[in-house]
């Protein structure tokens, strides 16, 4: 068996905008490879027909559905990213949830001094936790 990578199915097109924010705002990140769709192929020409970014090390893989499919992203599978310092969870929780959604705000919770739950503006869950 290979590795274990994660895979985001994007269905409006943005996954190459998805990763360029992603890889823009997490330190040590950047982008693997893009295969574009070309004319006359099976997706929209210059959508990602596969492509593979890398947060912190973490590698996944996504792509742009040239089919639209009755779901979506789903909070219950979520990136989740041990902050430093509160300055860091703060900018990265005002980062992502720009154009997003909250699900747990930025707070003290039992379990956690700060820790903040949330949807971004491409429907990808992150979980943010100060160490």
């Amino acid at each position: 068996m290979g590795k274990v990578t994660p895979f985001l199915m994007f269905q409006e097109g943005n996954a190459e905008e998805a990763m360029n924010f992603y890889t823009s705002i997490i330190e040590d990140s950047h982008i693997t490879s893009i295969v574009r769709y070309g004319a006359n192929e099976s997706g929209d020409e210059g959508t990602v027909m596969k492509a593979a970014f890398s947060l912190k090390g973490q590698e996944f893989m996504c792509i742009d559905s040239n089919v639209k499919h009755q779901f979506s992203f789903t909070p219950s599978f979520s990136i989740y990213i041990t902050c430093d310092s509160e300055e860091e969870i703060n900018n990265l929780y005002q980062t992502l949830i720009d154009g997003g959604q909250a699900l747990m705000p930025i707070g003290a919770y039992g379990f956690s001094k700060r820790f903040g739950w949330l949807n971004d503006r491409f429907g990808i869950s992150w979980q943010l936790n100060l160490s």
